[in-house]
């Protein structure tokens, strides 16, 4: 859902919702207030145990979140470690052959950089659109003195093309991921139910009023921190193609 994918849309509305339902569970539900007040301890430990529930949620959630954001910038290494390897290997060719695959890798270079830059939908259709064409002429350069000569030297080369458009795969595929919305879903519908009992337990909804407004905000910046790092376009948090910038400014020095 577009929500769990939006931080800044998520931050707002997670919190609304969580303090509406403590809200509810303050004013509205009397009928179970009343139940509350006969079962004392019991409700104790079902309240404290939605909570716990919730927190292990919340913390499996941002594991899995933090593995991914690891992920792709591992890719990311092994894809400007890809090209590099080779743009050295260009030399395993003829000289004509090796020239125009370093003007072509340096090119694709700066299209894998706005790949990894870009936070427009439509944009990003252009860039994969473009990658995908230097990535043929890319392949067919090196088809071509393979067949004609073909040898130790020159598999080595295409190899290393081999493995540049196999990093492309890995990187766009992990960039693709996310945390499953029925992960999302389980965790606000225990937010959901402890907000309400947290609320049901309130004396008295009015002067309890800012206690309610605690774990809505505490959940909700949990939350959002959680679809910051799962969203790499979005958010405050941006996975840096720190790699790929470095090779750039290696290949194009003077």
């Amino acid at each position: 859902m577009l929500v769990f994918h939006s931080p800044s849309v998520l931050l707002p509305v997670s919190f609304l919702t969580l303090w509406f339902a403590g809200w509810l569970g303050a004013s509205r539900f009397k009928g179970l207030k009343a139940q509350v007040a006969e079962l004392g301890v019991e409700f104790g430990v079902i309240r404290g145990a939605t909570l716990t529930l919730l927190g292990l949620l919340i913390a499996f959630t941002l594991s899995l979140a933090l593995s991914r954001f690891e992920q792709r910038r591992m890719y990311e290494v092994q894809e400007a470690n890809a090209i590099h390897t080779e743009y050295l290997r260009a030399d395993l060719l003829p000289q004509e052959d090796a020239a125009k695959i370093r003007v072509l890798l340096r090119s694709y270079l700066e299209q894998r950089l706005l790949f990894y830059t870009a936070g427009n939908e439509g944009r990003l259709e252009q860039i994969n659109a473009e990658t995908a064409r230097l990535q043929a002429n890319l392949w067919t350069l090196v088809q071509a003195p393979a067949s004609a000569r073909p040898g130790p030297t020159v598999a080595l080369a295409v190899a290393g093309m081999n493995d540049v458009l196999n990093s492309e795969a890995y990187a766009t595929s992990g960039w693709s991921y996310h945390i499953p919305t029925s992960d999302w879903v389980l965790m606000t519908a225990i937010a959901i139910c402890a907000s309400v009992l947290v609320g049901v337990d309130a004396k008295d909804p009015k002067s309890g009023s800012r206690l309610l407004v605690i774990l809505p905000i505490v959940v909700s910046i949990a939350l959002f921190l959680i679809a910051d790092i799962d969203s790499p376009r979005e958010g405050l948090i941006r996975s840096r193609p720190i790699s790929l910038l470095h090779l750039s400014n290696l290949l194009n020095a003077p």
